[in-house]
């Protein structure tokens, strides 16, 4: 991992080199992250792009680079939340959302759509604990680190955000019983 000396601004092609390594090392991660709580593949890579292009102008202000997880994690989330908040502004069509699962594709086809739609439904701060305690399976501390909030706070919104998710399936169950 590259140190301090390599991240300081005195060194730019230094600089360059640590940074493409990290970049690197945490795409793929970072992009699966944009897609759980974008539930889309184009706005997930542009959130991802976006990201790594504001953490490259900001990679002077790192100061240890065995921190650029968290550290770009908040920025990619932030670049999340962002777009998120402006598609409920613009949002003229309810679309479902994609989200990853594992087994069976068919057998899960009907469940991912109702976990999905009640997903999209979430706030952003909501989506986005929920898919990192569940998609990144991070733990609550490490979730408040990532977000720079308390972990009470992660608690809370957990529970609320699980107790809406559990509440739009049901109502989403019941609908697909009467059909």
């Amino acid at each position: 991992m590259p140190g301090r000396e390599l991240v300081e601004a005195g060194q730019p092609r230094a600089r360059a080199a640590a940074f493409l390594d990290l970049a690197e090392r945490h795409l793929d991660a970072s992009y699966r992250l944009a897609r759980a709580i974008l539930h889309d593949r184009a706005e997930a890579e542009d959130a991802t792009h976006d990201a790594f292009v504001m953490a490259w102008r900001r990679f002077a202000t790192l100061r240890d680079a065995r921190r650029f997880e968290v550290w770009f994690n908040r920025i990619l989330i932030n670049t999340c939340r962002n777009r998120l908040a402006r598609a409920a502004r613009w949002r003229s069509v309810d679309q479902l959302p994609e989200w990853p699962t594992g087994g069976d594709a068919f057998g899960q086809t009907d469940d991912r759509d109702v976990i999905g739609a009640a997903l999209s439904q979430l706030s952003p701060d909501h989506r986005v604990v929920v898919a990192l305690r569940f998609y990144r399976d991070l733990s609550v501390d490490q979730i408040a680190r990532h977000l720079g909030v308390r972990p009470g706070t992660i608690h809370s919104r957990l529970h609320y955000a699980l107790k809406q998710l559990a509440a739009l399936i049901d109502v989403a169950d019941a609908e697909r019983t009467i059909r």
